[in-house]
């Protein structure tokens, strides 16, 4: 019987009669193990089906007869570490206009959170690929959110493309500066800029404002929140002119 393939994994197989003992492996042990494997090691390049086997106490030859290799693997790892996305229960109403912002919002948070918990996502994620079902989960989600606001397909797809890579790009900093990204910014910076004002004043001036009493109130920038925000306002001025242009063509 030929391996299954990449997508037979993530949609589901028909049922592969297998003769002899129970297995006593199972595809999601083996893939709830890989991701621990991934992040406990600093990612794809130290996963290996020996270093697999291995931690599953069995031989590599045994993991094989569930999955074909590497590839196959690591796209199982993706979609299982991506989850479902979080549930959509908002609406149209007189206190919330825009429902849309309401969910896209904690969709693009949570999306985030999962992606600093598996920094190696970003590199899973790259390229062309199958998709599982939990991944475009995510995708119908966000774009479900918007139908009705008079955007385009395209646009509705490019939004989700804008929200997924400002989360990626703030993640892929966050794992590499550590948790307190911020905080180490703020400190590799504040030196330098301190003693270089002069050659570099706007930049000094925006960080010592930053850091300012007043701002040291209200918390310091929080870059992924801002910027989730700046792309939903974008986007609700392109939805307020769609909007207005209909209204005058009916008229």
């Amino acid at each position: 019987m030929p391996a299954p393939t990449t997508l037979e994994l993530l949609w589901g197989t028909p049922d592969r009669s297998r003769r002899g003992p129970k297995p006593s492996l199972t595809l999601e042990r083996i893939v709830a193990e890989a991701i621990d494997l991934a992040d406990a090691e600093g990612g794809l390049a130290n996963l290996s089906m020996a270093r697999l086997a291995e931690r599953l106490g069995c031989a590599k030859m045994a993991l094989y007869r569930y999955i074909p290799g590497k590839t196959e693997l690591i796209a199982l790892m993706l979609d299982t570490a991506l989850g479902m996305p979080p549930e959509n229960t908002t609406a149209p109403s007189d206190s919330d206009p825009e429902p849309w912002r309401t969910y896209l919002r904690p969709w693009t948070e949570t999306f985030f959170t999962r992606a600093v918990a598996h920094p190696w996502g970003n590199e899973a994620s790259t390229g062309v690929r199958p998709m599982g079902p939990n991944e475009l989960a995510w995708l119908d989600s966000a774009v479900g959110v918007l139908d009705g606001t008079g955007l385009t397909a395209a646009e509705c797809l490019d939004t989700v493309v804008l929200l997924l890579g400002h989360a990626r790009g703030i993640a892929q900093q966050t794992a590499t500066a550590g948790e307190d990204l911020e905080g180490g910014l703020a400190r590799e910076l504040g030196e330098v800029l301190s003693a270089q004002a002069q050659r570099f004043p706007h930049a000094a001036a925006a960080f010592a404002e930053t850091m300012s009493g007043t701002a040291a109130e209200t918390g310091r920038d929080n870059a992924l929140v801002f910027g989730i925000d700046r792309i939903l306002d974008g986007l609700a001025v392109l939805i307020e002119t769609r909007r207005s242009r209909h209204e005058r063509t009916q008229r």
